[in-house]
């Protein structure tokens, strides 16, 4: 069945994979501040800044049946070097953002029989990591946010998070930029690799299909079994 599906940030990375993965049998819509990567794929790019913008003055269908919100960062520093600041930000892109969108797009969404939203936590709200304080703040805030919006709009809404580990993409260039790096990274998980982003993807476009119909207010672990596995 096809459906239409909107992608907050969806233009690099992880968010654009999943197009790739989804945009032949599904109407697409790209809501992000560039053109990106895009090139010539089938899909509906509305140009939007998360921080700034308001959602509902885009050109977007009467129904959606699915959302996915990309929009994150990796600020990884000591916790001595962050100024509240740091922390607001942060939530205002990862999480306030989030509300924003939704808190708009709700009458579209609920026009669908039982749409799906995704959203992005990660690894870090699940096990303590150093210098991830302010990730793993806005993270956890909207694994808990998820997980009480599926319950309140069961069975109109499935609401479900997808909580990866490191992942190749442009986000994470400074992590990953030479060979040795990237093996220390690889070694840390028990997969003995690092993310991809067709790894994301593939989770995401299984919880936006009617194959995960019986699936909502869950956080999923696509981590190389960082979260889980203690092999030391």
């Amino acid at each position: 069945m096809e459906k239409n599906i909107l992608l907050i940030g969806g233009s690099t990375g992880i968010g654009l994979e999943i197009a790739k993965k989804l945009h032949k049998e599904h109407n697409i819509y790209i809501a992000s501040r560039s053109h990106g990567d895009i090139g010539d794929l089938e899909v509906n790019h509305l140009e939007f800044d998360v921080l700034k913008d308001d959602i509902s003055s885009l050109d977007l269908p009467e129904k959606l049946d699915g959302l996915v919100y990309c929009p994150g960062s990796i600020n990884l520093k000591p916790f001595k070097m962050l100024k509240p600041k740091d922390f607001e930000d942060e939530m205002q892109l990862s999480f306030f953002g989030l509300i924003k969108v939704i808190n708009a797009l709700m009458p579209i969404l609920k026009e669908s029989q039982q749409a799906s939203l995704v959203f992005f936590s990660s690894v870090a709200v699940k096990v303590g990591m150093p210098f991830h304080t302010s990730i793993a703040a806005a993270k956890g805030a909207i694994e808990g946010f998820a997980k009480s919006l599926a319950a309140e709009y069961a069975p109109s809404l499935r609401v479900n998070v997808v909580s990866p580990s490191l992942t190749d993409t442009p986000l994470a260039e400074k992590l990953l930029n030479n060979d040795k790096k990237k093996e220390k990274m690889d070694q840390r998980h028990p997969l003995k690799r690092v993310g991809t982003t067709a790894d994301i993807a593939n989770m995401t476009a299984f919880l936006l299909s009617e194959e995960s119909s019986w699936i909502t207010g869950q956080i999923f672990g696509v981590d190389g079994g960082l979260s889980t596995l203690n092999i030391s």
